[in-house]
């Protein structure tokens, strides 16, 4: 009974292998639009799709990370300044983007910026501090992707964003889980099997867990927790006690610590997610997300919950 039901669940991983290794022709004809190109994914990913020979426009918040790209790339990657949380730079970048591809359209968007910190209790915290983050990694992305939405779809292109395994379990507090659940959501209303289908546009969303990149710099995230520990209201003081602050620091670092150096893995699925004939809706980066976080995501919760807690959860029992 099981050998025939092994050699179909078989026959179907070769297939799903199979079809998914089919690459489209012609890759250096389409422009691609990345943001958050200074350091981390979007930097890689930059390269590495230069080298696969396609137009590459990178977009960066620095002028330092714009020249150091460009000195390690080719002639035909092109940089852009950009803060994705001014509207009036994005309008700008759009006009820069639209006179290079001209009636070409835009083949890739991949909305790669993002910032992860203030991560923190959310007592110790403020709306400010979760403005500040969701201004980045969803309000600014969901700005570039309407901006650029005509020129997408006039290529029939890919739509891809970076979401994370904390899009789908949020175990810290702070801004950054509620920006990635809204990343997976703004990705699943405007996905091509629902508003963006007709147009043969398909949206894909990357996620990763922990990978060390300047987002997971262990010295400037500490940094941000003791700063808004000092700054935290007196009762949250009062109430969470010095003893929270200290396990909840040394939490942070032992996950900081653990996070994962082989960007490639991340870079592999976005370049993928473009060149591909037939991109999947979701990718999950790394063993440990393929094996452990998306696995715990579809738990009930109090198992997930069990699952998750870390040494805080007996601090105050």
């Amino acid at each position: 009974m099981w050998l025939p039901l092994l050699v179909i669940g078989g026959l179907l991983l070769l297939y799903r292998w199979y079809r998914q290794s089919h690459i489209l022709e012609n890759l250096s004809d389409k422009y691609v639009f990345i943001t958050g190109c200074d350091t981390g994914f979007g930097n890689l990913l930059a390269k590495q799709l230069d080298k696969r020979g396609m137009k590459v426009l990178a977009a960066c918040l620095t002028e330092k990370g714009a020249e150091n790209l460009k000195k390690e790339a080719s002639s035909r990657l092109q940089t852009v300044m950009l803060d994705v949380t001014d509207s009036q730079g994005v309008r700008a970048t759009t006009a820069w983007i639209e006179q290079h591809v001209r009636g070409e359209g835009l083949w890739g968007l991949v909305n790669n910026a993002g910032i992860s910190i203030p991560i923190a209790p959310n007592g110790w915290l403020n709306k400010e501090d979760f403005v500040k983050v969701l201004n980045v990694n969803l309000l600014g992305m969901i700005d570039v992707t309407l901006s650029l939405l005509p020129l997408i779809i006039r290529a029939r292109g890919r739509i891809i964003n970076v979401s994370s395994v904390m899009g789908r379990l949020a175990f810290v507090g702070g801004g950054y889980s509620v920006s990635r659940f809204g990343v997976e959501a703004f990705s699943d209303s405007i996905r091509y099997r629902r508003e963006l289908r007709c147009f043969g546009v398909s949206v894909s969303v990357i996620e990763p867990s922990s990978y060390k990149t300047p987002a997971t710099d262990m010295e400037t995230t500490l940094q941000s927790l003791h700063s808004l520990w000092s700054q935290a209201p007196l009762w949250a003081k009062e109430t969470y006690g010095q003893q929270y602050f200290e396990v909840y620091c040394r939490f942070i670092q032992y996950k900081l610590s653990k996070c994962n150096p082989h960007i490639t893995q991340v870079t592999d699925c976005m370049e993928h997610a473009l060149t591909a004939v037939h991109p999947w809706a979701r990718y999950s980066a790394g063993w440990i997300t393929k094996l452990f976080y998306l696995p715990v995501s579809y738990l009930p919760t109090f198992m997930s919950d069990y699952l998750l807690a870390h040494p805080l959860s007996n601090v105050t029992e």
